[in-house]
């Protein structure tokens, strides 16, 4: 990540195509994702429990910075900052980034790959990924994770709201036959995101499915950064 925010930091040669699809996907369509997605918060009366819940939690923690991996139009990282956490947003796409500094002028918005984030070890009180690990590969998904943890302070909290639950799929063309941001996602057991958050050295709390009268929120997973902890 680019400390500036203009530019990501060059990114892992392994991290494959799905990378720059994933980019190219959100960049053409990060107008009319922030359109869609403006009002959930207050349409969704679970993703505010969840929230509050975090927020609670780093606060007891001591507060600290808190990193929106996958801010998109960033609405999250506003609302966070809303219920006093120092929360900033990184994004892979630069038209999200755009769209999210124009829509909450004043906040800290950087482009970025969670692939290889420009985070000092251990800077981090708290990381949330909120449905930003839905386009991963399953081989890339524990080193993610790990990245994560290199960022969090011993002690430091990750929550991962946003992963598709269900049998295990790869990505797919949407209805009409496009591959727009929604549609290329994947879907995963939250016992499994659990192990691999397990082998990335980070220790999981609880692992419920999110659900509401107006949809399927997905899985969440907080976990912690343990002193000992260790990737295996």
């Amino acid at each position: 990540m680019d400390t500036g925010g203009e530019s990501p930091r060059e990114e892992d040669p392994a991290a494959g195509r799905w990378l720059s699809d994933t980019r190219a996907s959100y960049d053409a369509d990060a107008v009319g994702y922030a359109d869609e997605t403006r009002n959930l918060t207050a349409e969704l009366p679970p993703e505010r429990d969840v929230m509050a819940y975090f927020a609670d939690r780093v606060r007891a923690l001591g507060g600290g910075p808190v990193a929106d991996v996958g801010c998109g139009p960033g609405r999250i990282t506003a609302h966070l900052r809303g219920l006093g956490v120092d929360a900033f947003g990184i994004d892979l796409s630069p038209r999200m980034i755009e769209v999210a500094r124009r829509e909450h002028p004043g906040l800290r918005f950087e482009v970025g790959s969670m692939t290889r984030l420009g985070l000092a070890d251990g800077s981090l009180a708290a990381l949330l990924a909120w449905y930003s690990i839905i386009h991963v590969p399953d081989e890339a998904v524990v080193p993610v994770l790990t990245g994560f943890r290199r960022a969090l302070r011993p002690g430091g909290l990750l929550l991962l709201l946003g992963f598709h639950t269900g049998a295990p799929s790869p990505p797919g063309p949407g209805a009409d036959g496009g591959r727009g941001p929604e549609s290329c996602v994947r879907r995963r057991r939250p016992d499994r995101v659990a192990a691999w958050l397990d082998e990335a050295g980070l220790a999981v709390e609880t692992h419920p499915t999110l659900t509401s009268a107006a949809r399927e929120l997905g899985g969440v997973l907080p976990a912690r950064n343990s002193p000992s902890g260790a990737a295996r």
